[in-house]
């Protein structure tokens, strides 16, 4: 049968037997770069995905061989696709290279915005923090939902009519 535990400590020791977790540490994230010195990322949201390179440079974002300000005119997009640059403090320090295809505007600037926060983590390991608490590494994984047969949409019915 099992042993009789005395204190807290035997009992802290014993679960980490158990789990088989005695003497592992958290998982060391290492630099990830390319021949070119660029670090490369996808990001996606809804039906959108985005290409990310990433590398040292002077704040320019380049969008499918566009500059951002023409590609997504409204500035709640911009103010989104740069939000990880504010959280890890890094504005103006990066450039960035993105190919986007799939979904609407929104959807393309959801998946610009995880492409990035993916890419800083493996070109500045430090960073992986400040991005995961801002939330900016986690997929958005709604997605539009089908349409189901018998039904006008997703889930409105057809208008009922008694003749």
């Amino acid at each position: 049968m099992a042993e009789i535990l005395q204190s807290l400590d035997a009992l802290a020791g014993a679960k980490g037997a158990a789990l088989g977790t005695v003497g592992q540490e958290a998982p060391v994230h290492v630099q990830k770069l390319d021949k070119f010195g660029r670090a490369y990322a996808t990001g996606k949201r809804k039906d959108a995905v985005a290409r990310v390179w990433v590398r040292p440079g002077t704040g320019k974002i380049t969008v499918n061989d566009r500059d951002i300000e023409v590609y997504f005119a409204r500035p709640v997009l911009r103010l989104m696709i740069n939000q990880p640059f504010q959280a890890a403090a890094r504005e103006g320090q990066y450039d960035v290279v993105c190919t986007v295809s799939g979904g609407g505007l929104s959807g393309q600037a959801g998946a610009l915005r995880h492409g990035i926060s993916r890419a800083l983590t493996y070109y500045e390991p430090e960073l992986r923090t400040p991005l995961k608490k801002g939330g900016f590494l986690t997929r958005d994984s709604r997605v539009v939902e089908r349409k189901k047969y018998g039904r006008a949409k997703a889930r409105r019915s057809f208008q009922f009519s008694k003749r």
